[in-house]
């Protein structure tokens, strides 16, 4: 039986949660899906200028789980510009920073 999932932690939910191509009907869109805390970590790494420890500390997951998030995160955002999909930021296993009692 696999270990259960850490909740990972989240500082905000993104206010726009769909991008698409413009032109482009929404019938003949392929559409990549992604999660909320890859959200996050794309948004702590590239936006913010966190390095990957701090940000793996921020969101109370390991440096090498967020490495891979990240990862994940880039190559769904590459394959939705350069193959014209569009982009969905939905689910994941996460909590919000304010809900954590200290």
């Amino acid at each position: 039986m696999p270990r259960p999932r850490r909740c990972r932690r989240i500082s905000c939910c993104p206010e726009v949660t769909y991008f698409k191509p413009a032109g482009v009907r929404m019938r003949f869109l392929s559409e990549n899906i992604l999660t909320v805390d890859e959200f996050e970590a794309v948004r702590l790494k590239d936006l913010e200028g966190f390095g990957q420890d701090e940000s793996a500390v921020k969101m109370n997951i390991s440096q090498p789980t967020f490495h891979r998030l990240v990862i994940s995160a880039r190559k769904k955002i590459a394959d939705a510009i350069v193959n014209g999909k569009a982009i969905r930021i939905d689910g994941g296993n996460f909590e919000f920073a304010g809900d954590i009692e200290k």
